[in-house]
C-alpha cells in the first residue's frame, strides 16, 4: 500500500471527513484491520482565508508548496490537497515536488463522465465558481457543460461556506437556501449537480438534493484509495 499524503485543515472540518472516508474505504477494500497509510500536513486556516480574500495567491502557493515537500520528505508517496478552492494553487504543488498529486477536479471529471451525464452545476466557494482553474478541466478534459448561481446566490453560497461551515455550523436555513439555489439551476437545465467544497456534502444530504450530486470529498478520497492500492 502506498502512503497517501493530505494536505489539510482547510478546514479541519472537511479533513476529518477525508480521513474517515479514506480509512472506511481501505477496510472496506482490503478487509481485515486494515487502515490507510498516511500523512497529514495541517494548516492554520486563518491565513489561508485571509491571502484569499485578499487575492495574494503567490502567497498560498508558496505555503501549499511548502506542505507538499514536508509530505515529500516525510515519505509521502503521492499527495492530495483536502480542499476544493485552494487547487487553484495546485501548480505550486507540482512544481514543489516529484511526487504525483491527485487533483479533485479530475476525480470529479471522470465519476461524473462515468454517470452519463453532460450539464452539471457546480456549487462551491465564489472562486471555485468564478474562477477557471476548475470549471477549465471538467469542460476541456471531461466535455461537460458547467452551469454557475446567478451573483447574489454565489454572495449566499459564499456567506454560508466562510461563516458557517467552516466553523462548524451547519443549519437547516442554510441548507434549504443551497437547495433553492440547486432548484433555480435545475430549470436552466443541470442534469446533476458538484458539490463543489468539501463541508457543503455535509450540509446537504444527496437524498435531498433532487438531482444526482456529486461529493467531492468522497469522490477524491476514492480516488487516493484506489491509487494508494493499486
Amino acid at each position: 500500500m502506498k502512503t497517501i499524503g493530505l494536505i489539510g485543515g482547510m478546514s479541519w472540518e472537511s479533513s476529518k471527513i477525508y480521513y474517515q472516508h479514506i480509512n472506511e474505504m481501505i477496510k472496506e477494500k482490503l478487509g481485515g484491520s486494515h487502515s490507510a497509510k498516511s500523512i497529514l500536513t495541517s494548516v492554520d486556516f486563518e491565513e489561508i482565508e485571509r491571502f484569499s480574500f485578499s487575492g495574494d495567491w503567490d502567497k498560498v502557493g508558496e505555503i501549499m508548496a511548502l506542505h507538499a515537500e514536508k509530505l515529500e520528505k516525510a515519505g509521502a508517496d503521492f499527495a492530495i490537497l483536502c480542499t476544493n478552492t485552494i487547487h487553484l494553487v495546485s501548480k505550486d504543488i507540482t512544481n514543489a515536488v516529484d511526487i504525483p498529486f491527485l487533483h479533485i477536479a479530475h476525480a470529479t471529471g471522470e465519476a461524473i463522465a462515468k454517470s452519463g451525464l453532460q450539464k452539471v452545476a457546480l456549487l462551491g466557494t465564489r472562486f471555485t465558481m468564478e474562477k477557471d482553474f476548475y470549471t477549465k478541466i471538467l469542460q476541456d478534459e471531461f466535455g461537460l457543460e458547467i452551469l454557475v448561481p446567478n451573483t447574489d446566490d454565489m454572495d449566499v453560497l459564499q456567506s454560508i461556506i466562510y461563516n458557517e461551515l467552516v466553523k462548524g455550523i451547519f443549519t437547516i436555513e442554510s441548507k434549504n437556501r443551497c437547495l433553492e439555489i440547486i432548484k433555480k439551476l435545475k430549470t436552466q437545465g443541470a442534469q446533476g449537480v458538484i458539490l463543489g467544497c468539501t463541508e457543503l456534502p455535509m450540509l446537504i444530504p444527496s437524498d435531498e438534493v433532487g438531482l444526482p450530486s456529486f461529493d467531492t470529498t468522497k469522490i477524491h478520497a476514492q480516488k487516493a484509495v484506489d491509487f494508494a492500492t493499486s
